[in-house]
């Protein structure tokens, strides 16, 4: 009996929980959806609900990853640490870590003046409600569109645009993020190789030399990388390579010009 008992409680118990977590369900319905609208203000400007730009932002944060690397200085230096690396014939030293951490700093370095500019044009005012989050959004775009088209070939943004099926814009600020992002990318890739080249080239010809005298020598058993590793450290660190390295990728960005 007291088996019974428990167990209509308990039927009841749940059937009161499922009827008070329906009528939440649809009480709230009217509010989720008011929460989740986008409106129009007086002047004609649209702007999202707290709720939406919430939501936008926390799904933006999943693609911070692909803008750092994709709309920033990073492609070029990662691109020319690691070749750099590989001209040394050196897998691990300097390590990921310490490359991806170099390039952020420098990526943070090179970047600033472009957030400085964001950041009174766009956040700011944001911030102050005087601009809404859409046109806020647009603001923040000139400056970062200006400096992706300052490192962008013509030729690249051309063929991107074709591609797009786009064939006439009064000026490369009139395409769109979609074609211009990946034009920068193209782009960053070409000139991190030409630095990469030119990086090599010197390495290249001590191992020439160190193999030549090698096998004149009839010492073919021994590899030349082991014996050129050293001569590559000593001439690197005799030019202060990593000054030279990092001042080089700063000035291709026209940092620390007239």
């Amino acid at each position: 009996m007291q088996k019974k008992v428990n167990r209509n409680h308990i039927f009841y118990l749940v059937t009161f929980l499922l009827m008070a977590f329906t009528g939440g369900v649809y009480a709230a319905d009217d509010l989720s959806m008011s929460a989740l609208k986008l409106t129009t203000n007086p002047d004609g400007s649209q702007e999202y609900s707290i709720t939406l730009q919430i939501l936008i932002f926390m799904t933006a944060l999943s693609f911070i990853p692909a803008a750092v690397i994709m709309m920033t200085s990073f492609t070029r230096i990662v691109v020319v640490m690691a070749i750099l690396r590989q001209a040394f014939g050196l897998q691990q030293t300097p390590s990921n870590q310490v490359i991806i951490g170099l390039t952020l700093f420098m990526t943070l370095f090179i970047m600033t003046p472009v957030y400085n500019k964001i950041n009174e044009s766009a956040i700011q005012p944001y911030l102050a409600e005087q601009l809404t989050s859409v046109q806020a959004i647009d603001k923040a775009k000139v400056p970062l569109r200006a400096f992706m088209l300052e490192q962008t070939r013509l030729k690249d943004l051309d063929t991107l645009a074709q591609m797009a099926g786009i064939t006439e814009v009064d000026k490369p600020t009139d395409l769109p993020m979609t074609v211009i992002i990946p034009a920068f990318v193209i782009s960053e890739l070409k000139t991190a190789f030409q630095i990469g080249f030119m990086l090599f080239i010197p390495f290249l010809i001590i191992d020439l030399v160190v193999a030549s005298i090698l096998m004149a020598m009839g010492m073919m058993m021994l590899s030349p990388m082991i014996v050129s590793l050293p001569f590559k450290l000593m001439l690197f660190v005799l030019i202060d390579g990593w000054n030279l390295v990092i001042g080089t990728i700063a000035t291709s960005y026209g940092m620390g010009g007239p």
